[in-house]
């Protein structure tokens, strides 16, 4: 069974504008295995080669004397490209970030995300999806999901993905509960059990067919299972 490794990954930089001038000072990433954090990350702080405006300091806490000393991006690029190579990114708002790592990227020479990763959930479009017309700040997230934040002082990048972890966890553990259930029933299924011969129905037993409501809930059950399963689900194979 092939395991879905994942990085929660957040930047600080020294801007808004990946298209102008502004870089990227921060970059921090939790690797994730079957929704698991697995303990192994990536944190770095990155030299902009540039200033930093006073009113970003004031939102991160980073100025440019703390970076002094700090590697530029040219020198850490291959260490983040090869950290989330292969994986899975959950990102909030993930254009800016992406947006990011792809112009520094293409200055040092490396292949974009597209080329490197998975591909890229962002929480921000799942959860307007999931709380239409509601704040859906990471902030307001963590309000909802009731997560911790109280250590957050300054929007850290990885303080920020270490909340991230949770709203995402929150948000989709429905989802994936209900993939585990069936999995698992899956296994239970598979393994050997003692055979029980019969050649009649007993007469005191009644047939009770599904109704609509049932075989479309029954569907849908399947239709999750076949996400998860290599091959599709067994369930649908005919005999």
């Amino acid at each position: 069974m092939k395991h879905l490794r994942q990085i929660i990954l957040d930047t600080e930089t020294t801007g808004f504008y990946y298209d102008r001038d502004d870089r990227l000072i921060e970059f921090a990433g939790l690797e994730m295995i079957d929704r698991r954090l697995t303990g192994q990350y990536l944190h770095l702080y990155v030299h902009p080669e540039r200033d930093i405006p006073e009113e970003a300091a004031k939102v991160h806490g980073i100025t440019l004397e703390k970076l002094e000393g700090m590697p530029k991006f040219a020198e850490v690029g291959r260490q983040i490209a090869d950290f989330i190579s292969g994986a899975e990114l959950v990102i909030h708002n993930a254009p800016f970030d992406v947006g990011f790592l792809n112009a520094e990227f293409r200055r040092a020479g490396l292949p974009p995300v597209e080329d490197l990763t998975a591909g890229v959930v962002d929480t921000l479009v799942m959860a307007r999806a999931m709380y239409p017309g509601q704040k859906n700040s990471l902030d307001a997230l963590c309000a909802r999901l009731e997560v911790d934040r109280s250590k957050r002082v300054f929007h850290g990048a990885l303080i920020d993905c270490e909340l991230l972890s949770e709203v995402y966890l929150g948000m989709t553990r429905s989802q994936f509960s209900l993939a585990d259930q069936f999995a698992e029933e899956e296994s239970t299924a598979a393994a050997p059990v003692a055979a029980v011969a019969t050649t009649e129905r007993p007469a005191h037993l009644k047939i009770i067919a599904a109704d609509g409501s049932e075989t479309a809930a029954h569907e849908a059950y399947l239709d999750e299972l076949d996400k998860k399963a290599e091959g599709g689900s067994v369930w649908r194979k005919a005999p």
